[in-house]
C-alpha cells in the first residue's frame, strides 16, 4: 500500500528517508546559563518564540551566546499550512491583550538594542492582526526607546490599510519573507501568493522612498527546496527591483517527514556566490549561508543607516557556519 503523508495541505506520497546532513550543517549544542535565563523568561511571560516553534538551528547560539530571541506574537497556531514550516496549524485563540506589555518587558529585561518580532498568519482576524502588531511595536518603543524594532510580518492577505497600521507604529525594519521562487509557491506556500508578497514589499519601499516610512525594507529566501539557479537569480532581480534593501538566504531544513523534503544541501561556496550576486544587483546587505535565518545576527547588519550607505564588500563573518 502506498505510504501517504500530509504536505502543504495535500495528501502526497511519503518522501524517501531524510538525507544525512553534511558537515557544514553540524550544530554545536550547548545550554549555558544565559540560554536557561532566556528560556525561563520566555516561559514566565507566557511568550512564544519562532526560535522554538520553527525549531531554529541557531537557538543555542542566539539564546546562549547573544541573549537574543525572535518573539512570535498572536499565538502559536497558524491559520495556514506551509509545507516547510513546523508551526502548528489550526484555529487560533483570540489575541492576548497582555502580550504587548509582556514582549516589552522581555525586551527590557534582556537589554536588547535590537528586537525582532514575527507572528503566525491570522487570516481569522478582520485586520490580519495588524492592530495587535502596532500595539506590540508601540509598547516596546515606550518602554525601550533606544531599542530598534524589526518586524517580520505575514502578508495580511492583502487587507487594505494593514501595512499603513504597522508602519505608522514606527518599526526600524519592515521585513516580509518571500521564502522561495514563484514556481514552488503552490506546493510550499499554498495559502500565499508570490505576487501578493512581492507587492507588499514594493509598497513598503514606495512609502519609504516617499518619506512616509523612515526605515529599511528586508526579505528572506530559502534554498534547497528544488529551485534552479536561474529561478533564484531571476527572483533576486525582482526583489531588488521592488526596492528591497536587505536580503537573507539560508538552507531549507526539513522539520519532519510530514514536511517537504530537502531537494539538496547547498554548499557554502554557492551561498558566497549568491551573496556576491545580491551585492552586484545593489542590495545594501546580504547575509547568506547554510544556517542563516531571517533574524540571524540581525542586530549586526541592519539599520536605517543602510539606506544611505553605498554597496560594499561582504561584511566579515557574513557567511554563517
Amino acid at each position: 500500500m502506498e505510504n501517504l503523508v500530509q504536505i502543504g495541505g495535500r495528501r502526497e506520497t511519503a518522501p524517501p528517508p531524510r538525507q544525512r546532513r553534511p558537515d557544514w550543517l553540524r550544530i554545536r549544542i550547548a545550554t549555558p546559563e544565559r540560554y536557561r535565563e532566556v528560556k525561563g523568561l520566555v516561559r514566565r511571560l507566557r511568550l512564544n518564540t519562532v526560535c522554538q516553534e520553527a525549531r531554529c538551528p541557531n537557538i543555542y547560539e542566539c539564546w546562549g551566546e547573544h541573549g537574543t530571541a525572535t518573539f512570535m506574537i498572536l499565538g502559536d497556531v497558524c491559520t495556514r499550512r506551509c509545507g516547510f514550516c513546523a508551526v502548528a496549524t489550526g484555529k487560533p485563540a483570540p489575541p492576548d491583550a497582555d502580550e504587548p506589555a509582556h514582549v516589552a518587558e522581555a525586551v527590557a529585561t534582556m537589554g536588547l538594542r535590537h528586537a525582532v518580532i514575527t507572528s503566525v498568519d491570522r487570516d481569522d482576524l478582520a485586520d490580519g492582526g495588524a492592530g495587535h502588531w502596532a500595539a506590540v511595536i508601540r509598547a516596546i518603543r515606550r518602554r525601550n526607546p533606544a531599542t530598534g524594532v524589526e518586524v517580520l510580518t505575514p502578508d495580511f492577505r492583502g487587507v487594505p490599510d494593514a501595512l499603513d497600521v504597522v508602519l505608522a507604529a514606527g518599526p526600524a525594519i519592515f521585513s516580509h519573507n518571500l521564502e522561495t521562487v514563484p514556481r514552488l509557491y503552490r506546493r510550499a506556500r499554498p495559502g500565499s501568493r508570490y505576487e501578493r508578497s512581492l507587492a507588499l514589499l514594493a509598497e513598503a519601499a514606495r512609502r519609504r522612498d516617499a518619506g512616509a516610512y523612515d526605515g529599511v525594507v528586508k526579505t528572506g529566501l530559502m534554498v534547497g527546496l528544488g529551485e534552479t539557479a536561474d529561478e533564484l537569480h531571476a527572483t533576486l532581480r525582482q526583489i531588488r527591483d521592488a526596492g528591497v534593501e536587505v536580503l537573507t538566504i539560508g538552507q531549507y531544513l526539513q522539520p519532519s517527514r510530514q514536511h517537504l523534503p530537502v531537494a539538496r544541501f547547498v554548499p557554502p561556496e554557492e551561498f558566497d556566490a549568491y551573496r556576491r550576486e545580491a551585492l552586484r544587483l545593489g542590495f545594501r546587505h546580504c547575509q547568506a549561508g547554510p544556517l542563516v535565518r531571517s533574524s540571524y545576527h540581525a542586530h549586526e547588519h541592519v539599520g536605517a543607516r543602510l539606506r544611505d550607505a553605498p554597496p560594499s564588500a561582504p561584511a566579515a563573518g557574513a557567511l554563517a557556519r
